[in-house]
């Protein structure tokens, strides 16, 4: 792990300032919360246990080592500390939920409810349906029953603990009593969610309803089906009785009260924070894939891949979500740049789902963004003939196709590309702009591409890379003054783009403006353009734009604009 320069004073300072081992402790929390800070919790974990091995009794230490430990995964690890901690007579809420999970994945409900009885909390939206569960867990089923109830007459939690009351009714056998609650016969209707119509479904089905299954997975999410639902639904058709499999004891039903506090939590609370429900969440039920998802996307959110990258691995092959769980980790390699590693994951997938539109599309659109277009044009291809007949939503398609067949020198099958996809969404800006400033490029159908370049201003008037090709087709045709104007907004919406300055650095020449095309150019050079745009502007600060012209066998300026 690096430590930027401030930071490594600072713990210098401290080091000098303090006895031997308080400056050890310095030198570790500061380590420890630097990680903290960029969310690296493998590291932050490390440096939080060497603190608190020479501060001990310090609760701020171990507050932040057990949930470091959760929030990399090491669930068991954060145990002894939030015993010790708890056991010291700290208040630590995060201490608590390790304590509830760790005694409910053994089992011991009946130390879950002496702590309970000892005043133990672990926050307002867990400890009541945390009880009822472990009531039931005790073999206290009609007190779990009433438990829930109560905490459905608390204000803003009726849906919350009626859903969990469903659920525990069902990992017991009542069905029925679960179908009242899901159907809302029994208390009125539940604000509805993903998860609550996963039980209801598998209630139904329990009870030889596949129909009403069928028809209730229909209203709640039409024909577009995520891929679980897409499976329940063909084995509803064929006639299976799905199994119950959302919450199957007391343990699973806990667990369940961590997921659904981390799903309320998504975008209100800190991603670091709602991480530690799902980690519970997963430490209680491994099979719980919907927390694993999200477990593994807010680790994406939060930039730390590798450990995105294994939750996504661990949802098994067999599950309807394996392939969004793959191309999530194909993404989380990506953005960690092993890129390697990310196309091999999405050229297995392809392989192992060939009749699957999103796997070829997004093994290719990964291939493009690589600059490996000869490899991805035959995947989108492929793509292409998985659609049949194509419709509007299918013109980023051939776009994206044309784009690799246009990079690899097939211009004439790159331009029917981009033809095809206006055919089928005319005035997208997107196609007009890439395939106008092509044509600008090639010096071909200038005023065509003028004419296309113009609308897509029109369609996107705040895009820079347009409104830079309005300004370069202009001055392609010999049109320099009516070039600037174009040029110049351009380097307003996109100030720090190298070919958007150096593009005007071109037009200013044009126009006699010379000394604001060797600023513009300089400027262009600041901002770190590719070596060989780089070398030609160089060329154009030695000798001038028309020199360079004039070495490249382009037409002078002049001629350029006399035509």
């Amino acid at each position: 792990m690096r430590l930027n320069r401030s930071l490594l004073a600072l713990a210098l300072a401290a080091q000098l300032a303090a006895p031997a081992a308080q400056a050890g402790v310095s030198g570790a929390y500061l380590a420890a919360r630097h990680a903290s800070f960029d969310s690296d919790f493998i590291t932050a974990a490390e440096y939080f246990a060497r603190a608190l091995t020479l501060d001990p009794t310090n609760a701020g230490l171990m507050e932040a080592l057990i949930s470091a430990d959760v929030n990399a995964g090491w669930c068991d690890r954060a145990f002894p500390v939030a015993r010790r901690m708890v056991d010291a007579g700290f208040n630590s809420q995060v201490a608590g939920m390790v304590l509830l999970s760790h005694y409910a994945s053994e089992g011991d409900f009946d130390r879950i409810l002496d702590d309970f009885d000892k005043g133990q909390s672990v926050g307002a939206l867990l400890d009541g349906l945390s009880l009822a569960w472990a009531r039931l867990g005790a073999g206290q089923v009609s007190a779990a029953l009433e438990m829930f109830d109560k905490v459905s007459n608390e204000q803003g939690l009726k849906s919350f603990a009626l859903y969990h009351k469903a659920l525990a009714l069902a990992s017991v056998g009542d069905f029925e009593g679960a179908d009242d609650i899901l159907s809302g016969r029994a208390r009125g209707p539940l604000q509805v969610s993903r998860r609550g119509v996963l039980a209801h479904v598998q209630v139904l089905s329990q009870l030889d309803r596949n129909d009403d299954a069928l028809e209730l997975i229909n209203a709640a999410f039409g024909p577009n089906l995520a891929e679980v639902f897409a499976a329940l639904a063909q084995d509803l058709q064929a006639g299976k009785q799905v199994p119950f499999t959302l919450t199957t004891d007391a343990t699973q039903g806990i667990a369940e009260v961590f997921h659904s506090v981390a799903s309320a939590l998504v975008g209100e609370a800190a991603d670091v924070y709602t991480l530690i429900y799902t980690r519970l969440a997963i430490c209680l039920n491994p099979n719980n894939i919907d927390a694993l998802l999200l477990s593994a996307s807010l680790l994406e959110d939060m930039e730390q891949y590798d450990l995105a990258t294994r939750a996504y691995d661990k949802v098994p092959r067999s599950h309807p979500a394996f392939v969004a769980a793959e191309i999530g980790r194909a993404d989380a390699l990506y953005s960690a740049d092993r890129h390697e590693e990310a196309v091999e994951v999405m050229r297995q997938l392809a392989e192992a789902f060939p009749e699957q539109l999103q796997v070829q599309t997004r093994l290719a659109d990964m291939l493009r963004r690589l600059d490996r277009h000869a490899e991805a044009e035959p995947v989108y291809t492929r793509a292409l003939d998985l659609i049949g007949t194509p419709d509007e939503n299918h013109w980023v398609l051939y776009f994206s196709r044309g784009i690799t067949r246009e990079r690899t020198g097939a211009w004439d099958n790159a331009e029917a590309d981009f033809r095809m996809a206006l055919k089928l969404r005319p005035e997208q800006p997107q196609v007009l702009n890439y395939l106008g400033y092509s044509m600008v490029e090639m010096r071909t159908n200038l005023d065509e591409a003028l004419d296309m370049i113009e609308r897509a201003v029109a369609g996107r008037p705040d895009d820079g890379y347009i409104t830079d090709s309005l300004g370069w087709v202009l001055y392609r045709m010999g049109r320099y003054d009516e070039a600037v104007g174009p040029m110049e907004h351009a380097t307003e919406l996109m100030p720090t783009d190298p070919i958007i300055n150096d593009h005007l650095g071109d037009v200013y020449w044009a126009v006699g403006r010379r000394t604001e095309a060797r600023f513009q150019w300089r400027r262009a050079l600041s901002f770190g353009p590719e070596d060989k745009e780089a070398d030609r502007i160089r060329r154009k600060l030695e000798v001038g734009l028309d020199t360079v012209l004039s070495e490249e066998g382009a037409d002078p300026l002049a001629i350029a604009k006399d035509g």
